[in-house]
């Protein structure tokens, strides 16, 4: 019989299929597991409303517990209450800004690249609707920061 602790293990392993440097556990989607009678059951909370990644974030975490032998599986979307930054582990903040994203944090971000706080936005949309568009003034660079949500 598998525990919990394990399929937590197992989901930290899971990239998120936007931003790969992020486990979906470090990301904070995965706000469940349960297993009882032989059942695995993982609630999810999506980054925001119809985000389009939702469909593959729940492929991957079937294919990763299939992979390890689970047979009985439940995915749940749990959309109470809404995902938060808040949620992302703070050991990804840096994860975030090595692959060039600016972690969330209130007023503007900091540059992901050369650390500088002189910014400015460029779009309110980035790469993803869960990040904005940006530019360091300081080192020129162009990069998407997480939204504070």
């Amino acid at each position: 019989m598998v525990e919990a602790a394990q399929i937590w293990q197992w989901l930290s392993e899971v990239p998120d299929p936007e931003i790969p440097v992020l486990s979906l556990v470090d990301l904070g989607v995965i706000r469940a597991v349960e297993v009882m009678d032989g059942m695995v059951r993982i609630k999810v909370t999506p980054t925001y409303s119809g985000c389009p990644a939702t469909t593959f974030i729940n492929l991957d975490i079937e294919a990763k517990l299939r992979s390890k032998g689970i047979e009985k599986l439940q995915i749940e979307p749990q959309i109470a209450p809404p995902w938060s930054t808040d949620w992302i582990k703070p050991e990804a903040h840096e994860k975030l800004r090595e692959y060039g994203i600016a972690p969330p944090r209130p007023g503007q971000p900091y540059c992901p690249r050369c650390g500088a706080a002189d910014t400015e936005l460029l779009s309110q949309f980035g790469s993803t609707p869960c990040k904005s568009h940006y530019r360091c003034t300081a080192c020129l660079e162009p990069f998407d920061a997480f939204k504070c949500l």
